[in-house]
């Protein structure tokens, strides 16, 4: 195998693939990137037994072949060669030898046939979502994923469809995300599935400069991402998503409409004295103004006031503040709507001028 490569094109690849390899792996084989050349396309595949990216780019290639080297060494090597730079690649017998400008590495390999192969299997659904959408169904959900790993079934996003919309929902029992976008063309019958955190995280950096449609293909076990020249596989969560809507309140009554710059900056400001394990922040609502306190035996305290849109009996509830300001963070018109029932009930909020996002929040005491 030799073939000659741009510096900036491989980087961009490698960066793709090498991040789902760990850091720290059992099975030696895990730690490689495989490596084939034929035609003018080189191709590199990662995975980790759970999530599987390929990635194609083009490349001048002087001899076909195959190799696997370590992922995380190649990609820092190539990450520290000058800008413009070409880089030639060829494998002798048991070692890929990398040459750029004066420099030169030498790298050693495993065999291609022991590099795992994660099929996808027969994927009966398909169907195309656009990266923009994708994007946003990501971002508006993901920072609800639980990291708690017993209750595992909430570690990703739960993904179905339902009334002609696909839902996306992620919770951690303390807050909950909600977000629907019509229901694509071939989605009808999809599975209600649960995508992996990490392959959430993952997808999410692969789509970051992509403006096509992406391919979705899913099974009950398995889902496959493609666009441009990237292809990613994972497993599902093998578990039962919880009865979310149940945690939906249906009668609050009490409504507050704010302005998310001026909320989440005096958030982010009052919180600074609140306690690193709690971060609660007390919200004093009445008609026309919100106070917004923290307290803390060793900080002292912090109050700041605002104006809202209010008309209502006054009312005080906390808040996780980190959590406040994750949901702050996602409304993009720049006005929420708070509807609260007290201050022991669920509180949801919403853009308000974009139902599409439903966030629902469980209070503290403080």
């Amino acid at each position: 195998m030799k073939l000659t490569i741009e510096r900036a094109e491989l980087l961009r690849s490698l960066n793709h693939v090498q991040s789902v390899v760990e850091r720290r792996n059992t099975i030696p084989i895990l730690s490689n990137v495989l490596i084939e050349a034929s035609g003018s396309t080189l191709r590199l595949t990662a995975t980790d037994m759970d999530i599987a990216i390929v990635e194609s780019v083009a490349a001048s290639i002087g001899t076909e072949g195959a190799t696997t080297a370590p992922a995380h060494t190649l990609y820092d090597i190539v990450r520290k060669l000058p800008d413009g730079a070409q880089v030639e690649l060829g494998k002798e017998e048991d070692r890929l030898e990398l040459r750029s400008g004066r420099s030169r590495f030498t790298l050693q390999t495993l065999p291609t046939e022991d590099f795992p192969v994660m099929t996808g299997g027969d994927m009966p659904h398909t169907f195309n979502l656009s990266a923009d959408i994708l994007r946003g169904i990501v971002d508006r959900t993901r920072f609800a994923i639980s990291t708690e790993e017993t209750r595992y079934y909430l570690n990703g996003i739960y993904v179905h469809a339902a009334d002609g919309i696909m839902r996306a929902v992620a919770t951690d029992g303390h807050r909950l995300a909600r977000v629907e976008t019509p229901l694509p063309e071939g989605a009808e019958g999809m599975p209600g599935v649960i995508m992996p955190r990490k392959t959430v995280s993952e997808l999410r950096k692969l789509i970051d400069e992509s403006e096509g449609d992406v391919e979705i293909a899913l099974s009950d076990t398995k889902v496959r991402y493609a666009f441009d020249k990237v292809e990613l596989t994972s497993k599902l969560i093998d578990g039962t998503f919880p009865d979310y809507e149940r945690v939906i309140p249906s009668g609050n009554t009490k409504m507050m409409q704010v302005d998310c710059k001026a909320f989440s900056n005096a958030v982010d400001r009052v919180s600074t004295i609140a306690t690193e394990k709690m971060r609660a922040v007390k919200m004093a609502i009445a008609p026309g103004t919100m106070t917004l306190s923290a307290s803390s035996q060793d900080s002292g305290s912090a109050v700041e006031e605002i104006e809202i849109g209010y008309d209502d009996d006054a009312i005080e509830i906390g808040f996780n503040s980190r959590y406040l300001l994750d949901i702050s963070g996602q409304i993009e018109s720049g006005q929420a709507r708070f509807e609260m029932a007290d201050a022991s009930s669920p509180t949801i909020v919403r853009d308000v001028e974009d139902d599409s996002a439903l966030y629902v929040l469980m209070p503290m005491r403080v």
